[in-house]
Order: structure tokens, then C-alpha cells, then sequence
């Protein structure tokens, strides 16, 4: 039995891997199994095809963008005085009329596990461990680690998401 309300209760690892199945790892990784979730809109005036589904990879701070976007807004530099970092997400928009998101890539850092992906391209690293590259466009449950076949590639998105990590505060 779980216990009292006052009591935290989970399945454990083994049953965390089960419900993401079949992705690899479980919320606090980065890899697929951690962060692929769907995302649902709707928007009778906006979105025409209801019903359809998208594939374009989004991320939480792409809804942001949207918003404005949608709002005919503009994201401000400054507030109280204080400089405010640039937005680093892009308008929805485009998707849901199932075109294509353009940016260079999405990062993600949580609790020290780090990730990029760039296209069909994905890196994700564990803490110190070194880091692992995968194609999600050939290998979308992430079991092919590319990263000793394709240095270039490691070398390239590391330096991405260490400028990405910079210009947002992340500690590397």
C-alpha cells in the first residue's frame, strides 16, 4: 500500500522505463523516455486540420513565442530596470499548419544531465559521464550510440549547447 497522505510513493525505476516503453530512460534524463510528451492545441481559427498530428519537435519554451506571437506582442528587454535574457524559443505557429520549425537546435539541462538535439541529431550526456550521440531519425528509442562513429558531430553540438549554456546561465 502507498501510506498515509502524508507519504511519497513510486514504482521504481523498472516501472518507470515500462511506461515510457518503448523510449529509453524515465523523467529526470534527457533521453527520449524523459522529454518526448505530447502536446495537444486547439485552436478551431488557427488550426485548420483538427484532429491531425504533427511531428516537429517543440519544447516548454516555444510556448512563450507562440503566445506572443499570437498576442501581437513583443518579449521585452528590460523590466524594473533590469535586463531580461533573450527569448529562446520560437513561435508554434508554423506547425500547426504542419510546416516546419526553423532554429539550430534544442537544449535541455536538468539536475546535471545535459542534451541537444539539432535536426535528427541528438547528444545527451549523464552528469560527468562522456557523451553519447544518437539519429533519432534512424534510432528514435536511442539504443545506438554514434558518438565514436561521428566525432565531428559530438564536437559540433557540444559547442552549441555549451554557447547555449553560457548565454542562459546554465552551469556546464
Amino acid at each position: 500500500m502507498p501510506g498515509e497522505e502524508d507519504t511519497y510513493a513510486s514504482y521504481g525505476h523498472g516501472w518507470a522505463n515500462v511506461s515510457n516503453a518503448p523510449f529509453r530512460l524515465f523523467k529526470k534524463w534527457n533521453h527520449e523516455g524523459g522529454i518526448a510528451t505530447p502536446f495537444i492545441a486547439h485552436w478551431p481559427a488557427g488550426i485548420k486540420a483538427a484532429g491531425s498530428l504533427r511531428h516537429q519537435p517543440g519544447h516548454v519554451i516555444d510556448i512563450m513565442a507562440t503566445a506572443i506571437e499570437l498576442a501581437s506582442a513583443s518579449y521585452p528587454e528590460v523590466r524594473d530596470g533590469h535586463a531580461i535574457l533573450p527569448l529562446e524559443g520560437i513561435s508554434l505557429v508554423p506547425a500547426f499548419a504542419d510546416q516546419p520549425l526553423e532554429r539550430e537546435a534544442i537544449f535541455w539541462e536538468h539536475l546535471g544531465n545535459r542534451a541537444v538535439r539539432a535536426g535528427d541529431w541528438k547528444l545527451v550526456r549523464h552528469g560527468n559521464r562522456p557523451w553519447e550521440l544518437y539519429n533519432l531519425a534512424a534510432d528514435r528509442i536511442e539504443m545506438n550510440n554514434l558518438a565514436r562513429c561521428h566525432p565531428a558531430e559530438v564536437e559540433h553540438l557540444e559547442a552549441l549547447w555549451n554557447a547555449w549554456a553560457g548565454r542562459s546561465l546554465v552551469a556546464p
